[in-house]
């Protein structure tokens, strides 16, 4: 008797077959709950995002909007960011905004990060006092730039993302502000298009924009020169799972008033009421989604009537890890802040009170979000040896694939086709049909292994919660970067740049 014959002989119990069948419907079950979760959400993105087009034309703003524009707080916190924080500052003093400061908050980086800004932008020490409203590590210096005066630097002892976005809040000279990650590029009129939601309602308290891929692209001066796919594999995937997420995911959510995450790459909030929060949570690697989080049950619980919302033409570029390594870093990174944000705010779950939010995003999150890659895991290490072993029929493996990997195909091609329909960002046949290949081929191998990557961010969120929580190390290569001239000449004339092809 062989070992696999000895084995299913010893697995034909009649408690071990209620196992597996009890095993095999639950992941079964699991899989079309999240499937039409993600469904519903992209039947909702589709009539937003023609609405949205509809009421806001890609290439019309109102030429009187700048009169009414309230003014805005730029924060860009840097750890270790020496070959993107000049471009980065570069392109956001090309913003098509009448009034704004670019704050660059050094949070004690050990490459130079400070000798660059200092030296690309004239920066000298300014005796500036210090309103420590949010508790934040030590500062050790404030700077001003002596050419650009909308640009100012802090200096502050390491204390994570959250602490120097906190240093960078109790700096802020406006009432809103808007964070944005040291390695991004925004477009001329990103800012107007984001702030824009501030002034049709009043009872917003936060805005998120668009980040698509910046690998690939060309930037010259901080400007979007051209826009391109990139080179690498991994980040051709990620190009697709950012479509996914932004164009469906979120643009889902915001009708609802339900909206938990705005990245943290780009997004702008009224400085007040985040103050009145405590600012940035330090425990959590997740900082974006806890702030939005807490912003959500500490208005309801004021009775206040608010908004936060998603809008998808505002676009932030950013580079994103071309390495298994980095990759790996920076999606556990975000798994673990996803439960660190999560666990905090258990007890709103169905809280009365709590409307969409408690009812609804809180319960997805939970759910399939953070429990969505333990059950993903579990479900090919139990059901593929089950069915290996003849112990499920072939139909239920083959249901389980569809539902597993199918529909994770379907909502890739969804989201490019929302994509086309909306802003047309890579409108060459050539790169839809690239675009296509790797919304299918991503579904075989990459996600899985982010599911991989994902369980074990829970597994050790779960054992190792007493671990101080940092900034990841991601290894970029700045290859969209080119430069010509004076950047300080080109910026300081207004020359005129095409942003996209």
């Amino acid at each position: 008797m062989t070992y696999v014959t000895a084995m299913i002989a010893f697995l034909q119990g009649v408690q071990w077959i209620d196992l597996i069948l009890a095993l095999q419907w639950l992941f079964l079950c699991y899989f079309i709950c999240i499937n039409a979760a993600y469904l519903t959400l992209n039947y909702i993105s589709v009539f937003s995002i023609i609405g949205y087009m509809r009421a806001h034309r890609a290439d019309y703003l109102p030429a009187n909007l700048a009169s009414y524009q309230p003014p805005v707080s730029i924060l860009i916190p840097a750890y270790n960011e020496e070959g993107s924080i000049v471009s980065s500052v570069h392109s956001l003093l090309r913003l098509e905004y009448p009034e704004f400061e670019i704050v660059v908050i050094n949070d004690g980086s050990t490459d130079n990060t400070l000798d660059e800004v200092i030296a690309a932008f004239g920066m000298v020490e300014f005796p500036e006092a210090y309103r420590r409203r949010i508790e934040t590590a030590p500062v050790k210096k404030i700077y001003a730039s002596s050419r650009y005066p909308r640009v100012r630097l802090i200096d502050k002892e390491n204390g994570g993302k959250a602490d120097t976005l906190n240093a960078g809040i109790n700096c802020a000279r406006y009432p809103l502000f808007c964070s944005i990650d040291a390695d991004c590029i925004l477009q001329p009129d990103s800012l107007n298009r984001v702030v824009r939601p501030f002034l049709e309602d009043p009872t917003m308290v936060a805005v998120g924009g668009v980040v698509r891929v910046l690998n690939g692209c060309t930037v010259r001066n901080g400007l979007m020169e051209k826009v391109g796919l990139p080179q690498n594999y991994l980040a051709r995937c990620q190009l697709v799972e950012y479509l996914r997420a932004f164009l469906f995911g979120r643009l889902g959510w915001s009708p609802l008033n339900a909206l938990l995450i705005i990245s943290g790459a780009f997004g702008v909030f009224k400085k007040e009421r985040v103050i009145a929060i405590g600012g940035y949570r330090s425990e959590t690697v997740g900082e974006d989604m806890d702030l939005v989080v807490r912003l959500h049950r500490n208005l309801r619980r004021e009775k206040r009537p608010y908004r936060i919302t998603f809008v998808p033409d505002p676009i932030c570029w950013t580079e994103v890890p071309t390495d298994l390594k980095s990759l790996k870093t920076q999606r556990m990174r975000w798994q673990r802040g996803l439960a660190e944000s999560l666990a905090p705010n258990f007890a709103a779950l169905f809280d009365r009170r709590g409307g969409t939010v408690s009812w609804l995003a809180l319960p997805f999150m939970f759910t399939f979000e953070l429990l969505g890659p333990v059950i993903e895991v579990l479900g090919y290490v139990i059901m593929i040896p089950l069915w290996l072993l003849g112990l499920i029929p072939l139909q239920s493996f083959l249901v389980f694939l569809f539902l597993s990997i199918g529909l994770g195909v379907l909502l890739s091609t969804n989201a490019l086709f929302l994509e086309e329909l909306s802003f047309q960002m890579y409108p060459r046949l050539g790169q839809q049909v690239k675009l296509f290949c790797i919304a299918i081929l991503e579904n075989f191998g990459y996600r899985q292994i982010t599911s991989v990557w994902r369980f074990m961010a829970v597994i050790y969120w779960l054992f190792s919660s007493s671990r101080k929580s940092h900034w990841g190390e991601i290894a970029r290569d700045g290859s969209w970067q080119r430069h010509s001239g004076s950047l300080e000449e080109d910026v300081l004339s207004g020359r005129d740049v095409p942003t996209v092809p």
